[in-house]
């Protein structure tokens, strides 16, 4: 047997639907405005990501030194390597003295100097390499094209002067280190970004 409901109660169930309505119904409007707004005149952009995961780095020398500084130690600068090297960007002893450095404990602990060795070294490195980059810029060796900052990479990774003999032997001469990363690799990886602030200087120290 079914018992009619109240009067009372059928006002009150009514309430309750037009209630509910009313919610689902602004919800459908307020979502169409929102996804007006947006439109397909309106792009959503996210974080451009650059080799090594580093985001919104640009093609310039802070871009270049922190992409290069994430490769030798994810941008760390008390790192000191199985080989014995040191910090952010990876320094040998040898390299330190000749920049004037001779506390390794201190070198480690002040990031400021480890910044300023780390232009002095690329301001030495493009004075021994200078003539090497006004031939060999814009050259394809061993399917890479060379650039300024690949170079000076480069040079960072093995020295000057293996550098100086793999772009004059074009590229038959390489050299790879104990971890295996190349000459090759790091003018690829490095390529391409404007380092043109940085001044030749064979005199250059931190």
């Amino acid at each position: 047997m079914i018992i009619p409901l109240h009067p009372q109660n059928r006002k009150y169930t009514f309430i309750k639907k037009f209630l509910f309505l009313s919610i689902v119904f602004l919800g459908f409007i307020n979502a169409t405005s929102i996804d007006k707004k947006i439109g397909t005149n309106n792009k959503i952009t996210f974080p451009k990501f650059v080799d090594y995961n580093i985001p919104y780095l640009q093609k310039d020398f802070v871009g270049f030194k922190e992409a290069l500084a994430f490769k030798e130690s994810q941008g760390k600068y008390t790192v000191v390597n199985t080989l014995g090297y040191l910090g952010k960007y990876q320094f040998g002893r040898t390299t330190l003295h000749r920049l004037k450095i001779y506390n390794t404990q201190a070198f480690l602990k002040n990031p400021e100097l480890q910044e300023k060795a780390f232009i002095a070294l690329c301001k030495v490195n493009k004075w021994i390499l200078r003539k090497d980059i006004r031939r060999s810029v814009g050259k394809i060796i061993n399917g890479v094209k060379i650039t300024e900052s690949g170079i000076l990479a480069a040079a960072h990774l093995s020295g000057a002067g293996n550098v100086k003999k793999f772009l004059r032997s074009n590229g038959v001469e390489g050299f790879s280190d104990a971890y295996g990363a190349t000459i090759k690799s790091y003018l690829r990886k490095f390529g391409g970004y404007d380092v043109s602030n940085i001044e030749a200087d064979q005199n250059a120290i931190a």
